[in-house]
């Protein structure tokens, strides 16, 4: 089979897609005809060296995937060969089989193409989780998204307006400004020209309840700064680059809270939350309350265009590698 194989940590544009042995099914596994595989920051700074998760070499990339149960292991019962599902095993998705452990596995919809699934989960979960477990939202509050037409912050846009809140998007470009206000955002701020915290200010008089943020580096300052008294800052990433550095007065003279959302950790510890919050996604998506924005869809060979294309800013929503 095809598969983009690391042998060792360099530039994503450097690496290749090579033939390797089909993967063996394992016992509580599944094996995968992948169909189609997400593409996340997270996938290009592992295969750099970059990501605080390092695999032993070699291995094959790509976090998430979306295929056709094609066998599996020993003492799996809820799945059977033919059923459609998503998975997000960390690594190995970036290959035409892969084999994944079967609790981590989800049914999908027929309704939902491969595509669609493959860039579901990491980013509808992430932000499902961070609102619903950690925000403390309720209904009629704003939140402000930073990076919002990214996979991840188009998702809050679209779950947060679901949830009853008013939501505030914060892009780089009018494109992208116009793509949120598709998704529900109620205002715009195009934060490379504007002033973040000025611009929150005159919309919302008080500042924003929660700040939602998966790009930290220069942005988070005015943000944090944006939000009211007893205000919520949900850190979810660093897209922009630089891990931002906060003074702790800031904290105390709002009363504000700063919130970790690190959801790949919080499954383990909560699997039965992770699958009800699943099911509650997979029906939203059923009752078309929730709708997946693919990007772009690239051949698995063509892996480097969709890298450049998230690493350059350009995605909206989610870019996805397709199989054969």
């Amino acid at each position: 089979m095809k598969a983009l194989q690391v042998t060792e940590f360099a530039p994503f544009a450097e690496h290749k897609v090579v033939d390797v042995e089909s993967p063996a099914i394992k016992p509580g596994h599944v094996k995968l005809r992948v169909r189609a595989a997400g593409v996340n920051f997270p996938d290009i700074l592992m295969v750099q060296g970059q990501y605080q998760v390092k695999p032993p070499f070699p291995f094959i990339a790509g976090a998430e995937c979306a295929g056709d149960i094609i066998d599996v292991g020993e003492g799996v019962k809820h799945l059977k060969v033919g059923m459609r599902v998503a998975a997000l095993p960390g690594v190995g998705c970036f290959a035409e089989e892969a084999v994944v452990p079967a609790e981590i596995c989800v049914p999908i919809s027929d309704k939902m193409s491969y595509e669609e699934a493959a860039g579901f989960v990491m980013v509808y979960a992430t932000s499902y989780h961070a609102l619903k477990d950690r925000a403390d939202i309720k209904a009629g509050e704003t939140m402000l998204v930073l990076g919002a037409a990214g996979g991840v912050g188009l998702t809050a846009v679209e779950l947060g307006k679901h949830m009853g809140l008013n939501v505030i998007a914060a892009a780089s470009t009018q494109e992208k400004l116009d793509v949120c206000k598709e998704y529900g955002a109620d205002h715009g701020i195009l934060y490379t020209e504007e002033d973040l915290k000025a611009r929150v200010r005159e919309i919302t008089g008080k500042g924003a309840d929660i700040c939602y943020d998966p790009v930290g580096d220069k942005f988070a300052e005015p943000a944090l700064r944006s939000l009211k008294w007893g205000g919520r800052y949900l850190v979810i990433g660093f897209a922009g680059g630089e891990i931002p550095k906060v003074a702790f007065n800031w904290m105390l003279l709002k009363e504000l809270d700063v919130r970790g959302i690190h959801w790949g950790a919080w499954i383990p510890k909560n699997p039965k939350g992770h699958m009800t919050n699943m099911m509650e996604l997979m029906q939203m998506y059923n009752e078309g309350k929730i709708r997946p924005r693919v990007s772009g869809a690239h051949k698995l060979e063509n892996f480097a265009d969709a890298m450049t294309e998230l690493s350059e800013r350009k995605v909206m929503g989610k870019v996805v590698l397709t199989m054969g």
